[in-house]
């Protein structure tokens, strides 16, 4: 847990995570995986994974807060890119609640965590977007980002 707090924003606060915003993050994490076909909502599962990610030096969690309500949140985890020789950051959870979607929250969510990879010394952003979630690519174009020519593959191991 990390001992001192940035808050990238106010009026709603971007700031980052603690431990009692969980609950209001796996909510979030409810609806992000409604719209996401290769995962499923699982409350055990996206806890553990918060909880994980709050212990973790090398991850970032943010939250959108209004009125003492989380109402969106974004994670970033460092990785080491041999094409950059440096760190590069994993961006994911990306989702704004309902009823706070087209104010600026989700682009202020990014910003936030584009300046925790700057001060981490990283290169370059990267994320993963279902492909049938049209109004998430939208706003990552908006904001600047690229389609790339990689395709994400993954296997499942056994026993885990």
């Amino acid at each position: 847990m990390r001992t001192t707090e940035k808050v990238w924003s106010n009026d709603p606060c971007i700031r980052e995570a603690r431990q009692t915003d969980i609950p209001g993050m796996t909510e979030l994490l409810e609806t992000l995986f409604a719209v996401e076909e290769d995962f499923s909502f699982d409350k055990e599962l996206q806890t553990n994974g918060l909880k994980l990610l709050l212990d973790n030096p090398a991850a970032c969690l943010l939250v959108a807060e209004s009125e003492g309500k989380t109402v969106g949140m974004c994670s970033g985890q460092l990785t080491i890119s041999t094409a950059e020789g440096g760190p590069a950051l994993l961006v994911e959870d990306v989702v704004v609640r309902e009823g706070h979607r087209g104010c600026g929250l989700g682009r202020r969510l990014m910003e936030g965590i584009a300046d925790w990879a700057v001060e981490k010394g990283v290169s370059r952003l990267q994320l993963l977007a279902d492909r049938n979630n049209a109004e998430a690519l939208q706003f990552y174009r908006h904001l600047g980002w690229q389609q790339t020519e990689l395709i994400c593959l993954r296997q499942k191991l056994k026993g885990i």
